[in-house]
């Protein structure tokens, strides 16, 4: 068992996440071996993909969504990610414990005491199989059934409780809308079937990997994945980081020298690999973890955090930097927006 130092991690979880060198892969099989993108905003992942993959256009991302072969749901840590239609149906079955507890003590816990959320579910299932809506819609109609309670608060009863799928118009690239929603098998055609946790961890660590256990539960919002990551610690390989934490990975999974020389790459808001690990210095520093909190587009610099970045009222790409960098590395940034803005003109 090696140790592991920053760089190595950090170079390790750039090559997996492709944004050493732009794959050539279709966008779906990247959504895939991503195991998601974050989708909280709209257009985020299409900024993911731009800066993942060769020659990516908006339209190959629209047509899966409008095709239905890839959707935009409530997943890992109970935040919207754009998966594949074969992921969505494998993967929300895992998450419907943490969605559960979350209305047990959220902010609506309070206000939905008393009620029967399984009977909730149930007519709100059929009325957003019926006519696709806005949760809050349909949290009017339930109103019907429970007068003396907020429509806004049984919508949120219905995120929480419905795989339920936004549908297009909203998250395609040049026309958007508001979250119109019906149920993923409605959607699909197909139940949901669970993959098994040992495919979820495996699948964690081909894209974020090496990782912790509890790497992978903050990354997927599950907990008690000890025993999972036992069962399969024959066929892993494990590794110390630099504070003597077990690391578990892929054994024919790539770990780049730690001084592999890397590119500026422009990530969108709530990038999964700033959010996919509980100890998350192997890319960006802890002081710093307030830029992904409050949702803004980030820069990488020889694969850390070092700027965030937004698009001003004339389309040009604005960079503000948490550091001073050198004058060379500026200007490889500005050609890297150069190259956004070309391609969102585009």
């Amino acid at each position: 068992m090696g140790t592991l130092s920053q760089d190595q991690l950090n170079r390790a979880l750039i090559e997996r996440q492709l944004l050493r060198e732009r794959a050539g892969q279709s966008a779906l099989a990247a959504v895939e071996h991503l195991v998601g993108i974050q989708a909280q905003e709209p257009k985020s992942p299409y900024v993911g993909l731009w800066s993942r993959l060769t020659d990516f256009e908006p339209k190959q991302l629209e047509d899966l969504l409008t095709n239905r072969e890839a959707v935009r749901m409530l997943l890992m840590r109970g935040t919207i990610h754009l998966v594949s239609a074969r992921d969505a149906l494998g993967l929300r079955p895992h998450t419907q414990l943490r969605l559960d507890r979350e209305l047990q003590s959220g902010p609506f816990a309070s206000r939905l005491r008393g009620l029967d959320l399984d009977e909730v579910a149930e007519l709100g299932r059929e009325i957003l199989q019926d006519t696709p809506q806005g949760t809050a819609d349909a949290g009017k109609q339930l109103r019907r059934r429970w007068p003396d309670r907020e429509h806004t608060v049984l919508g949120n009863a219905l995120r929480n409780k419905l795989a339920l799928v936004q549908i297009p118009p909203r998250g395609l690239w040049h026309r958007s809308g508001r979250a119109v929603c019906t149920t993923v098998e409605n959607w699909l055609g197909r139940p949901q079937q669970a993959i098994t946790k040992d495919e979820l961890v495996l699948r964690y660590l081909r894209a974020f990997g090496p990782a912790s256990v509890m790497d992978a539960q903050q990354w997927s919002g599950l907990t008690r994945l000890t025993e999972t990551f036992e069962a399969l610690r024959p066929q892993l390989v494990t590794f110390r980081d630099e504070a003597g934490k077990e690391l578990f990975d892929l054994p024919d999974a790539p770990r780049p020298d730690p001084g592999t020389p890397l590119p500026v790459r422009l990530l969108p808001e709530f990038d999964n690999i700033l959010l996919a690990h509980a100890d998350r210095r192997r890319v960006i520093a802890d002081d710093r973890l307030g830029v992904v909190v409050g949702g803004k587009p980030t820069v990488l610099v020889d694969g850390y955090v070092v700027a965030t970045w937004s698009i001003t009222k004339d389309r040009a790409i604005a960079v503000d930097y948490l550091d001073k960098l050198p004058r060379g590395k500026e200007k490889a940034v500005a050609e890297e927006c150069d190259r956004l803005r070309y391609w969102i003109r585009t």
